[in-house]
């Protein structure tokens, strides 16, 4: 039986009795699940807190980076885009902190179990699109988006950088707070799509 164990903020949780995963008991995995179940629901604050660090980074932009991500966003919104391409635009460089040299992939990761195929694609390539207008002025190749040429979702990756990435970078735009934002990423980030620790039935 797990040992019941002060929680960091009062009351009490179990533990699981083992010290190898070998070891554990369908009561363990219980224990561990309901865990989970609990720690899940506060994805959404995690995530906003992370995109927060994005605050006061300018990065040699006219605008700082959580700047930019609002404007992202409040154009695709205003342009009429629904709610899970929003917060895409929203979180789409929430990757700049930790993936200096490979952020969209970490906003992919992110995003993965909560939206669409096609949207999660347009994150995961925007970086490579959006070389579209500076990498020629960096030496790289401004056409490295042309290797998906040919694949479906070019477009709407395409769109969204001209539309509303390229174009959020001015400091006169008025962009809607982050708290217009948070509704929509809590709705967002409570409905799972995929994850291979869902059992199909669960899945939204």
């Amino acid at each position: 039986m797990a040992d019941g164990q002060d929680a960091p903020h009062g009351g009490v949780h179990q533990r699981a009795g083992f010290h190898a995963m070998e070891q554990g008991t369908a009561e363990d995995w219980a224990i561990i699940a309901g865990e989970a179940a609990g720690f899940n629901k506060g994805l959404a604050d995690r995530v906003l807190d992370h995109l927060r660090l994005l605050d006061g980074d300018f990065g040699g932009f006219a605008v700082d980076r959580l700047t930019h991500s609002l404007q992202t966003a409040t154009r695709a919104h205003r342009d009429g885009r629904d709610e899970e391409y929003v917060v895409c635009a929203l979180l789409h460089d929430i990757g700049d902190t930790l993936g200096s040299f490979n952020h969209p992939d970490i906003a992919a990761a992110i995003l993965k179990p909560f939206v669409s195929e096609q949207n999660l694609w347009m994150v995961a390539n925007h970086g490579v699109f959006q070389g579209y207008y500076f990498f020629h002025h960096l030496g790289l190749d401004r056409n490295m988006r042309d290797q998906f040429r040919a694949h479906p979702w070019f477009d709407h990756c395409a769109t969204f950088c001209e539309k509303y990435d390229q174009a959020a970078f001015d400091p006169a735009y008025e962009s809607e707070p982050l708290s217009f934002f948070e509704p929509m990423v809590r709705r967002v980030f409570a409905a799972p799509r995929r994850s291979i620790y869902l059992r199909e039935a669960e899945a939204a």
